[in-house]
């Protein structure tokens, strides 16, 4: 149910089939990245504000100044607003769309990773860190050295590495980094550079990082998504291809690469057997929602899995602010995943 059918939708008959209600109501909130740190869940969400601007697909519509952290002492209790958690007033290197964020820990520090568009209008992706999971964060004072695009999310494997995995077309700006530096051609269109539908589609980036999880201990290497005879999907695939909000776990052993299609509002998932893939594609985990663009991030809570998402049925649709929802999801017995419809029919 994307957004260009907006303006005709029934939003009191939309809530009334909503799959969950929204987590909060006082702010928008969206792309959430949930963790389950020491018994408790933490959900690290963009800030929805309204810039007054009139809607586009570069996101100069929302005015995402800071992040919140919300927690929640299990899965049915009350989501608790913690405030502001990072502004972007005191992240020295960054001016503006403070986007999706994720959080991560380590030897009890929390670390927030965030892309934000430094002063020359490029995207790049910070860490700060802090004692608490809710913050407040201090901001290392420049972005991680080789970072560009949006959407880190950090993933800890089991033998205590971390991985980060980034990128995002179109407003993401990932399809200008296409010859290894940034192409600052000011094109108007967010799909200037982007591949031929023919050829192979933009991979999301993966890198290990540093023991103190402040830099990427190698260059960035692209993320293979590959269709079921080995090849890769392609830039024409848009129901199945890579656009932005990369997310990695685990379950039984498997690596579930999950991800949104961006302007066909799906979420899908790639399986592979290690964090650098490849990945095959394997179906979506979440049907289109009522709002530009889906994003998400998966949990295991006292195992049950969860997926974290937003849509813009709290909002009614007006400049598409976001709030953050949770559903469980279900694995079959091959391990595919049971997809998801985020309205009853």
């Amino acid at each position: 149910m994307p957004e260009d059918n907006i303006d005709h939708i029934d939003f009191d008959t939309l809530n009334k089939k909503a799959l969950s209600a929204p987590l909060v109501t006082h702010i928008y909130t969206a792309d959430p990245s949930a963790h389950y740190f020491n018994g408790k869940i933490y959900i690290y969400p963009s800030h929805d504000i309204d810039a007054g601007e009139a809607f586009d697909d570069l996101g100069s519509h929302f005015a995402m100044e800071d992040y919140h952290v919300i927690s929640m002492d299990n899965i049915d209790s009350k989501a608790v607003d913690n405030g502001v958690a990072l502004h972007v007033d005191d992240v020295p290197w960054a001016q503006q769309q403070m986007w999706a964020p994720d959080a991560n820990e380590k030897d009890g520090k929390f670390y927030l990773f965030f892309p934000a568009k430094d002063y020359k209008g490029i995207f790049r992706i910070g860490v700060a860190v802090s004692d608490s999971p809710t913050g407040p964060f201090k901001a290392e004072p420049e972005a991680i050295k080789g970072s560009f695009s949006i959407d880190p999310a950090v993933f800890k494997d089991d033998d205590g590495a971390y991985y980060m995995y980034f990128g995002g077309l179109w407003g993401g700006q990932l399809q200008r980094w296409r010859t290894g530096s940034f192409n600052s051609d000011q094109a108007e269109s967010p799909t200037a550079f982007l591949p031929a539908d023919d050829e192979p589609a933009l991979l999301p980036l993966v890198a290990k990082m540093s023991d103190n999880l402040l830099e990427f201990a190698e260059t960035p290497k692209e993320l293979e998504i590959l269709d079921e005879k080995g090849n890769l999907l392609l830039s024409g695939d848009n129901d199945r291809r890579f656009f932005e909000a990369a997310w990695l776990h685990k379950h039984n052993g498997n690596y579930y690469f999950s991800y949104s299609t961006g302007d066909t509002h799906f979420i899908c998932y790639a399986i592979g057997d290690n964090p650098y893939g490849p990945f095959t594609y394997t179906g979506r985990i979440l049907n289109p929602v009522v709002g530009w663009t889906s994003h998400h991030s998966v949990c295991e809570i006292d195992g049950k899995t969860y997926l974290f998402y937003h849509d813009s049925s709290l909002s009614k649709g007006i400049t598409h602010l976001r709030s953050v929802k949770v559903a469980e999801i279900k694995y079959r017995p091959d391990g595919s995943i049971v997809t998801l419809e985020p309205y009853k029919l």
